[in-house]
C-alpha cells in the first residue's frame, strides 16, 4: 500500500517508476522527514535512502510552497553527485521542481545559470558550499535566504575525519545565513552507533532539536548473504591474482577493490596482458579517464573494473555479478559497503571472493570476516581536537563576512564546540602572526594568510586535507592523471616510463615549472608510486580477531583448500606470539626483545610513549608489537607496568608529520602538535592491554 506522500509524487511512483509499494526504510521515513525531524536514514547500499529523503522532502516543499533553493543534498564524492543528478532532476520535475549540481567541474556559465535561476535542490559538496559562501561572485544571502532542509549522503565517511568537522561548521555558518534552523537529514550504510552518528550531525542543535534514527531494513547487520557467499582465497602473488580473476567468472561484470593506487595499476596492466577488458578507477585518474572507465564499465558486460575506494560510495556502475577483494580492506564497514554492490538483481546473492597475497594478509581478511560474522561493525567517531579546523574556519568567516567583530566571531557557529570561545587562544595566534589583521574592533584577513592561502580565490581554503606534490600527466591536451614525483626525479636507464591507467606510457617532456609531464604511448615496462595514501590505522579489535585467528578460530565463510594450507602455515609461525589470556613478552634468539600486545597501532603508540623507559629507541611499534630494550627483566617490567595506568600520555610527534595537518602553520606549534597526539591515541585501549597478564617467553 503507497503511502502518505503528496498525491503527484504517489501517481508519478506508480506510473512512471511502476512501484506497487515502498520499502520498509522507505515507509517508515516518511513521518519524521515531513514532520521536520532531524533523520538519520540507514540502510545497506543500494537499500533506496535517497528516495527515502526526497520523497518527503519534495511532499512538504510542494505542500509549504518553499521558494528558491531550499534543499541542499551533500556528498562526499562529485562522481557520486553527476551519478545522482539525473534521478533527483527526474524527481524534482514531478512537482515542476528544479534540481542543479555545483562543484569544482561545473564550467562557469552553468555555474551562472544556478546562480540566475536558483534549483529547488542544489547538490553539492561542502567544500564547493564553502566557496559559494566566501564567493564575491555569490550573494549567499540572497540565495540561501529559502533554505530549509539539508540531506548528507554517506555522511558516515564524512563523520570520521576531518571533513566532517568541516562540514558541521558550514552548516553552522550557513543556519545563521538562512536565518532558521535547518533540518538536517544524513544518509548513512550500516554503523556501529548510529544515534551517536545523528547526535554529531545535528551540531549545534543535539539535545534541543528532535531527531530520530530510522533503520528497519538494518537489523539484520547489512543483510548479510549466507556465508557460502563469501570465499576466501590465497593466490601469493600480485600475478596468481591476475590468473585467477581472469580465469573465473567469465562473461560476468566483476568490481575488483585494491588497498593502493599502485596496486590498481599493477592489476589493471597484468590483467589486460591476459586479454580481459579491464577498467581502472582511482583518485590519481584525471575525472574525465574515470568517467570514461565508469561509463565504458556500466555499458559492457564480459569485464572487470579495478579500483581503490573510488568506487566504494554509492556511485551506479552498473548491475554486477561479482565483488572480488584482493587482500582486506581496513575496516568491516568498508567491507559492508563493498559487498553491497552485488545482489541487487532479483534471485540473486551478495557475494565477495578475498584474495590474499600473502599470508599477513590472509590472517587480517580471515580476521575482518570473523567480526563481519559476529555483527560487528566500527563505531563511527569524529577525529578529536580538531584546531586546525578551527583556525580555517575563522579565515573562511573574514572572507565570507569581509570583516567580523574581534568579540563577535564566535556566534558564527551557534555555540558548537570548539568553534566558540575556546577557540580564542588560536585567534589570537592568527591575529600574532599576520594571518588577521585587527583594527577597531573589527578582524579580517591580514597578508600572511593573503600569501599562504590566497591563490586562486583562497581555492587552497576550502579543502581540509592535505594531499603530496603530484605531477600532472598529460597526452597532448587531455589529462591522464597524475603521478609521485620521484618518478620523474629517480636516476633510470634508458627511457623514463609511467605507469598509469593500467597502461605504460614514455615521458617526452618534463615542465618542472607548472609541474606537468607530457608522454606517449610505450609498449610496456611503466612503474607506478604515489606517496602517502593505501595504508591506515588498523584497530584494537581487528588485531585482536588477527589474534583470534592465529589461536585456530576461522570465519563461517568458504576457504579454499590455498587459503586452509597457507593460514595453518602462518599459525605455525606465529603460535609462540599469541596467548588467549594476556599479551606475551618474547625474546628470540640472542636480542630482539618484543611485547605483542595485539592492540592496534594507536594503543601501542600510547604505550610507547607511556613506556618510553624500556621501548627500543630506533625501531618501536607496529599494529601487533613494541619492541623492548635488550636488557629489560622480568623484575624490572613489573616494577614499570604496576602504575602505568595512572600515568597514560600521549604519543610523542614527530615535527615532520606536522606538515600533513593543513592549517597546522595557522596553529601554535604545540596546539598542532597536541592535535596530531590526541588522533594518534588510545588511552582506553592502551589500558585494557595494562591490565592483562603478560608473560615472558623465550624461542
Amino acid at each position: 500500500m503507497l503511502p502518505d506522500l503528496d498525491p503527484v509524487v504517489v501517481h508519478h511512483l506508480v506510473n512512471t517508476l511502476g512501484w506497487r509499494d515502498l520499502r520498509p526504510m522507505q515507509h517508515a521515513a516518511i513521518t519524521p522527514v515531513r514532520g521536520g525531524l532531524d533523520t538519520l536514514l540507514l540502510a545497506p547500499t543500494a537499500g533506496g535512502k535517497t528516495e527515502a529523503a526526497l520523497f518527503p522532502l519534495l511532499s512538504r516543499m510542494s505542500e509549504q510552497r518553499w521558494t528558491g533553493t531550499s534543499v541542499l543534498y551533500l556528498a562526499p564524492l562529485k562522481a557520486l553527485l553527476n551519478n545522482l543528478q539525473p534521478r533527483v532532476e527526474q524527481y524534482a520535475g514531478w512537482l515542476g521542481r528544479r534540481a542543479a549540481v555545483w562543484h569544482g567541474d561545473v564550467s562557469t556559465s552553468r555555474r551562472r545559470a544556478v546562480l540566475f535561476e536558483r534549483p529547488d535542490i542544489l547538490l553539492t559538496t561542502p567544500e564547493s558550499l564553502e566557496s559559494m559562501l566566501v564567493s564575491t561572485k555569490v550573494d549567499h544571502r540572497l540565495f540561501f535566504a529559502g533554505l530549509h532542509a539539508v540531506v548528507v549522503d554517506e555522511v558516515h565517511a564524512f563523520a570520521g575525519d576531518d571533513r566532517g568537522w568541516h562540514l558541521l561548521a558550514v552548516l553552522e555558518r550557513l543556519t545563521r545565513v538562512a536565518g532558521r534552523p535547518l533540518q538536517r537529514i544524513g544518509l548513512s550504510a550500516t554503523v556501529g552507533n548510529p544515534g551517536e552518528l545523528l547526535t554529531w550531525l545535528q551540531g549545534s542543535g543535539a539535545g534541543g532539536r528532535p531527531a530520530e534514527v530510522v533503520a528497519p531494513d538494518a537489523v539484520e547487520v547489512a543483510d548479510r548473504p549466507p556465508p557460502g557467499d563469501i570465499e576466501l582465497d590465497y593466490v601469493g602473488s600480485l600475478a596468481n591474482a591476475a590468473t585467477v580473476i581472469a580465469g573465473l567468472h567469465a562473461g560476468e561484470k566483476r568490481l575488483v577493490f585494491c588497498e593502493s593506487r599502485q596496486t590498481v595499476e599493477e592489476l589493471g596492466q597484468l590483467l589486460r596482458e591476459k586479454g580481459v577488458t579491464t577498467f581502472l578507477s582511482h583518485a590519481s585518474l584525471s575525472a574525465d579517464e574515470r568517467r570514461r572507465a565508469e561509463q565504458a564499465f556500466s555499458e559492457a558486460r564480459d569485464c572487470v573494473i579495478v579500483s581503490t575506494s573510488t568506487l566504494e560510495l554509492g556511485i551506479d556502475v552498473g548491475d554486477l555479478d561479482r565483488v572480488i577483494q584482493i587482500d582486506a580492506p581496513a575496516t568491516v564497514a568498508s567491507f559492508l559497503q563493498r559487498l553491497g554492490r552485488t545482489g541487487r538483481r532479483p534471485g540473486s546473492n551478495r557475494n565477495c571472493l578475498f584474495l590474499a597475497l600473502d599470508g599477513e594478509a590472509l590472517a587480517e581478511a580471515a580476521a575482518l570476516l570473523l567480526l563481519w560474522s559476529r555483527g560487528w561493525v566500527e563505531p563511527v567517531t569524529a577525529p578529536p581536537e580538531p584546531r586546525h579546523i578551527v583556525a580555517q574556519q575563522v579565515l573562511a568567516l573574514c572572507l565570507q563576512e569581509h570583516r567580523i567583530g574581534d568579540q563577535l566571531w564566535a556566534q558564527a557557529w551557534n555555540g558548537l564546540h570548539p568553534f566558540e570561545e575556546s577557540g580564542r587562544p588560536i585567534v589570537r595566534h592568527l591575529i600574532e602572526h599576520g594571518y588577521l589583521d585587527q583594527d577597531s574592533g573589527m578582524l579580517f584577513i591580514g597578508p600572511a594568510a593573503e600569501e599562504r592561502f590566497g591563490r586562486r580565490h583562497f581555492m587552497e581554503m576550502t579543502a581540509v586535507f592535505t594531499g603530496p606534490p603530484e605531477f600532472t600527466v598529460l597526452l597532448g591536451r587531455n589529462e591522464l592523471g597524475r603521478v609521485d614525483p620521484s618518478l620523474l626525479t629517480e636516476k633510470v636507464r634508458g627511457e623514463r616510463r609511467l605507469l598509469l591507467g593500467g597502461r605504460s606510457w614514455r615521458v617526452t617532456y618534463i615542465d618542472w615549472r607548472r609541474r606537468r609531464c607530457f608522454v606517449e604511448p610505450a609498449d610496456g615496462g611503466g612503474r607506478a608510486r604515489w606517496s602517502g595514501g593505501g595504508w591506515a590505522y588498523l584497530s584494537f579489535e581487528l588485531i585482536r580477531a588477527v589474534r583470534e585467528v592465529l589461536l585456530g578460530t576461522d570465519p563461517p565463510v568458504r576457504l579454499t583448500r590455498r587459503a586452509v594450507e597457507r593460514l595453518a602455515r602462518e599459525r605455525a609461525e606465529k603460535l609462540h606470539l599469541v596467548h588467549p589470556g594476556g599479551t606475551l613478552i618474547v625474546r628470540e634468539g640472542e636480542g630482539d626483545l618484543r611485547w605483542w600486545t595485539w592492540a592496534g597501532f594507536r594503543a601501542n603508540a600510547t604505550l610507547t610513549a607511556t613506556l618510553s623507559e624500556v621501548v627500543d629507541p630506533v625501531e618501536r611499534f607496529d599494529d601487533c608489537s613494541i619492541r623492548l630494550r635488550e636488557d629489560l627483566t622480568p623484575q624490572a617490567w613489573r616494577k614499570l607496568t604496576a602504575d602505568a595506568n595512572d600515568r597514560l600520555c600521549l604519543p610523542e610527534i614527530d615535527e615532520k608529520a606536522l606538515g600533513g595537518l593543513k592549517f597546522s602553520a595557522a596553529l601554535p606549534e604545540r596546539l598542532a602538535a597536541a592535535t596530531l597526539a590526541a588522533r594518534l591515541a588510545s588511552l582506553d585501549r592502551a589500558a585494557v592491554v595494562l591490565s592483562e597478564p603478560t608473560r615472558f617467553v623465550s624461542t
